[in-house]
């Protein structure tokens, strides 16, 4: 596959001379980094808030004075991707103070500052804090991704956001996501797949059974360089039921794990679907072995 792309490249490479040197240009300076300022030490991390904020939230920079900061819009209970008004004129005051103008949507519904120097983190997490934007959970359970749902979208089948504020509800305590670890939640409410489903560890489907929600759930997903589909665990759950079957797959999780590093995608690619669809479906494995 690389010698066939690399011929591909040489191939397309001729056909690049013609092209217009000023708009190469012009795309170029349209793309141009900001004017970064020069490294000065950064304050220390006091508050356990902030340190956990930093954990979670803030990750390297290609200079190693800045960090590029992701704002949570999934506070717990919340609707996933939600800001008020208020909120988006507190990040565009955040990105024109800190960040060098420049702030960004994540398809994963959450909000990046790119540019923000590190010494400058302790002022932006308080700011944050202040307008509720300062919840430290990017990554873990209760970062979910989910599609308007039948709340707000004509074409789907079932219901999202109440599912995904359910989950993170019942997740809530910080100090168990961070143990339960890396994990990504991903809900859509019809076959159109807005909220990734496909892609999620644990994804989860709505659909419509006979005018019934019906949700079903898939395993192993992944979107990042080692892309996986995920796996459709089995029969479908209603509505009161999805919550519970989650929390039964993460208890299998904890259970099954090699040791806390080990997470949850790594140990079902370790194991395979068998134990996670026995927790899933306990009673079909009590009536199988009697």
């Amino acid at each position: 596959m690389r010698e066939q792309v690399e011929a591909a490249f040489a191939e397309n490479r001729v056909r690049m001379h013609a092209v217009n040197p000023v708009l190469v240009a012009e795309i170029e300076a349209a793309f141009a980094p900001p004017v970064f300022e020069d490294a000065v030490a950064s304050a220390p991390l006091l508050s356990a808030g902030l340190r956990a904020w930093v954990d979670t939230n803030v990750t390297a920079h290609k200079l190693a004075h800045y960090g590029v900061v992701t704002v949570s819009l999934k506070p717990i209970g919340g609707t996933p991707g939600d800001a008020t008004a208020e909120q988006m004129r507190v990040l565009a005051d955040l990105a024109e103070e800190y960040g060098h103008d420049e702030l960004r949507v994540s398809h994963e519904q959450n909000i990046i500052l790119p540019h923000i120097p590190r010494r400058h983190l302790p002022a932006v997490y308080e700011r944050l804090k202040a307008a509720g934007l300062g919840t430290a959970n990017v990554g873990l359970i209760s970062d979910i991704i989910a599609c308007p749902g039948m709340d707000y979208c004509a074409l789907a089948t079932a219901r999202s956001i109440p599912v995904a504020q359910e989950i993170a509800e019942r997740f809530a305590d910080l100090d168990r996501q961070r143990d339960i670890g890396p994990l990504k939640i991903k809900i859509s409410g019809c076959i159109n797949a807005c909220g990734h489903h496909h892609v999620g560890h644990i994804g989860i489907l709505g659909l419509d059974r006979a005018g019934v929600e019906n949700y079903q759930i898939t395993l192993g997903g992944d979107g990042t360089e080692t892309a996986a589909i995920g796996e459709k665990a089995g029969p479908g759950f209603a509505y009161d039921e999805v919550v519970p079957a989650v929390e039964r797959l993460i208890e299998a999780y904890l259970d099954l794990r090699l040791e806390p590093g080990e997470s949850f995608l790594e140990a079902y690619r370790r194991l395979g679907a068998g134990p996670f669809k026995t927790a899933l479906y306990p009673d079909e494995e009590r009536s199988d072995a009697a």
